[in-house]
């Protein structure tokens, strides 16, 4: 995919006050790392994770969403009867039906015309969204859109905490899909997109590429059920060796036909982002890509996984801390439970 008249307009985020170590996780695990004869400081250690944020119990991501939308197109200094498109694509939702968008746009002060959905794919959902988007821009069936999502953590990572502490059974082996479900934090992250005649700020997206390895789609899923842990919180299972590199090899092909689309070569790319696990996967992936990781702008250690809200987060706080200079060419490097990959180019 190539786009000639999209811009990157905005990048706003928002995060949780209540700061959450790995240490505190450890501490509430006391009792079965001793029974399994598992090292304290093992979570921070193999993911590189100190700490990840959680909203205030009961918070509904659909209510941070609407706010951190707001500022969005607030930053954007487009006129919002300009927006023509809102999506919601992070994982956790307000409810099955309707579209959490709806009630974000309720908050919103868009227009009546402005077409709203939710998107799910995984981690991937909001990059899916700004694709949605750019391609309505360029075909001149919007000038201008907002894609938003926020995470809410606490539920996965209380609840499989609950569950490991109850489970009599646990052994080091049966420990281990559990173990991603730890990293796991929260935030909000909001994109506007708009036609490059309303642009302010020049940036560019240039183009994209996405690629899928479903095969691999059960090394990590989750869902509720009631059944297996007696509450309503989500759980996830992932086999997380498996997953990094089938997600590392999956993004080498990403990669590399992105490189095609946009003609570019990894020694002209000046900056990157991109979906944020932990340290493990970002060295071999920037090793096996060919980049250098100083070009990255990394948030993992202090904010965990934050699912679909992760790479774009980042994004808005690298601009923020003076990562992005003029001139750029910048690549988001979108990787996804499923599999699957979404990259894109930018001209900053």
């Amino acid at each position: 995919m190539r786009f000639q008249h999209v811009c990157l307009e905005a990048l706003c985020y928002r995060l949780p006050d209540e700061v959450v170590t790995s240490e505190a996780i450890e501490e509430q695990l006391a009792d079965v790392y001793e029974r399994l004869g598992l090292p304290a400081g093992r979570l921070e250690l193999m993911t590189g994770i100190r700490q990840r944020r959680f909203f205030a119990p009961g918070t509904r991501p659909g209510e941070i969403s609407a706010r951190t939308a707001r500022d969005a197109i607030e930053a954007s200094g487009i006129d919002p009867g300009r927006f023509g498109v809102l999506v919601h694509g992070s994982v956790c939702r307000d409810q099955l039906e309707p579209a959490t968008a709806s009630g974000v746009h309720a908050a919103s002060g868009l227009p009546a015309d402005t077409m709203i959905l939710d998107v799910s794919n995984a981690c991937l959902g909001l990059l899916n969204g700004c694709l949605l988007l750019a391609n309505m821009i360029e075909l001149g069936q919007v000038q201008a859109g907002v894609v938003v999502g926020t995470e809410i953590g606490r539920e996965l990572v209380e609840g499989t905490i609950d569950s490991l502490i109850n489970d009599t059974a646990l052994t080091r082996q049966t420990i281990k899909p559990a173990f991603a479900s730890l990293t796991i934090g929260s935030g909000s992250a909001a994109i506007v997109l708009c036609d490059r005649r309303l642009s302010q700020t020049g940036h560019r997206l240039l183009g994209g590429v996405v690629r899928c390895d479903t095969a691999a789609h059960q090394l990590c899923a989750g869902g509720v059920s009631t059944e297996d842990h007696g509450d309503d919180r989500p759980r996830m299972e992932t086999d997380s060796e498996a997953l990094l590199h089938a997600g590392i090899e999956l993004a080498a092909a990403t990669w590399a036909e992105t490189r095609e689309v946009l003609g570019w070569s990894n020694d002209c790319v000046d900056k990157a982002f991109t979906h944020q696990v932990g340290k493990a996967h970002r060295n071999m992936l920037y090793q096996r890509l060919g980049l250098d990781p100083a070009i990255d702008y990394s948030t993992v250690e202090f904010l965990g996984n934050t699912g679909a809200t992760a790479l774009p987060i980042a994004a808005a706080m690298g601009q923020e801390a003076g990562h992005l200079e003029p001139g750029d060419r910048v690549a988001w490097l979108g990787i996804g439970s499923g599999l699957s990959s979404v990259m894109l180019g930018f001209q900053w």
